[in-house]
């Protein structure tokens, strides 16, 4: 509202202030008991304060409002929270602060973002992995006798990115994506009569990966981690990016934080757990399906991703392709020599399913695919039909 010059320096004068006025100013000098009179702003509360309160206006400040609305392909960080949830996990909330030897020894980060001022020795530097703070919980839990458990934390890590300018949101040169990281430890399921009790193993925390992950285009490749064991880790790739890791804790580690048995561990990207895919309509087919069965023989250094790659990349002439899935059923390595099989060899059973929409397949279409299955393993593997 606005107010005079003359109407200002009277209520100054009613409170005593000493002022001098000026061409459209007043310079006031507030008394020694008007400790709380500092800025120019405490001078204007004290104007407000005479004027009345009540004789403000209160017309509001018109704005422009745009609705923040979450596209269908991401679901909500509570959401995936709920997810985790029902994989039988339980929440924990950590600090962003953390050791430096755990950024050192779990994460690799020999440079992490120091604090300026900690509140304490052990918390010194911003956490780049949240593999360190879960252990932290795997431990206090075990110091207090628990035998099963099954954490997970959802929260920012800092890393050092040259590419980030400064925003409102961000610090220059610091990245802070959301991650999800989980911890698995003991047996595999709570105590129960239906089956024999086992320890969690890679497969186990591997397949609540693959539960979260709901797009399609993911990938587990043979990873090296400093945290994880070096044969028993799996880089997550989505699309070609690497989105997150999963794995056993190293035996070092291990030992280090004198652990009974070994955790199996995943931290993946937060955003690319959130993204959802979209349900699309699809006809239901008019046709039954065509299962074949094959056996071949390929080099142990094959990997079961080259298998189903070749075998999928195999086409018959037919367009669209007649192959919808490839699927390793059995894995076959003699523990004596064997005659149809060299040292070094392994053999592999694929269940090849096949199927056109809109005809019935017939011998020749199906001995045609199924050989091209066979040749394209053969050119790209070196692979051959077991007899």
């Amino acid at each position: 509202m606005p107010i005079t010059q003359a109407q200002c320096a009277d209520i100054f004068m009613r409170l005593g202030f000493a002022f001098t006025e000026g061409q459209g100013e007043l310079t006031v000098t507030p008394p020694m008991h008007r400790f709380d009179i500092t800025i120019e702003e405490d001078l204007i509360e004290e104007v407000v304060r005479l004027v009345g309160f009540d004789n403000l206006p209160t017309s509001l400040p018109l704005a422009p409002v745009a609705p923040l609305v979450r596209s269908e392909s991401q679901q909500g960080r509570f959401a995936l929270r709920r997810s985790v949830a029902a994989l039988g996990y339980q929440e924990t909330i950590n600090f962003s602060f953390v050791q430096e030897r755990w950024e050192r020894e779990l994460a690799g980060n020999a440079d992490p973002i120091h604090l300026l001022n900690p509140i304490a020795s052990q918390m010194s530097v911003m956490r780049s992995s949240l593999l360190g703070s879960l252990l932290q919980v795997l431990k206090h839990n075990l110091d207090r006798k628990a035998e099963r458990v099954r954490v997970f934390e959802l929260g920012r890590v800092f890393k050092r990115d040259a590419g980030v300018a400064e925003s409102d949101a961000d610090v220059p040169g610091i990245s802070q994506p959301m991650h999800i990281a989980g911890l698995a430890y003991g047996a595999a399921s709570g105590l129960q009569w239906g089956e024999k009790s086992r320890g969690v193993e890679f497969f186990d925390v591997k397949g609540d990966v693959q539960a979260l992950l709901a797009s399609e285009g993911v990938q587990y490749v043979q990873a090296e981690h400093p945290a994880f064991h070096p044969g028993r880790c799996a880089a997550i790739l989505q699309g070609g990016r690497r989105i997150g890791v999963v794995g056993e804790l190293h035996p070092r580690w291990r030992q280090a934080y004198e652990l009974p048995m070994a955790p199996m561990m995943f931290e993946l990207d937060a955003q690319a757990v959130m993204a959802c895919r979209l349900p699309k309509a699809q006809a239901l087919p008019r046709q039954l399906p065509v299962q074949r069965d094959l056996a071949v023989i390929v080099a142990d250094a094959v990997t079961h991703d080259q298998v189903l790659a070749a075998a999928l990349g195999a086409e018959a002439g037919a367009e669209p392709s007649l192959l919808r899935h490839v699927q390793l059923f059995d894995l076959f390595k003699p523990s004596q020599g064997n005659a149809s099989m060299a040292a070094g060899e392994k053999s592999l059973a694929l269940r090849l399913t096949l199927a056109d929409d809109e005809q019935t397949l017939t011998d020749t279409q199906i001995d045609a695919q199924v050989q091209a299955v066979v040749a394209h393993l053969q050119a790209q593997l070196a692979a051959r039909l077991r007899a």
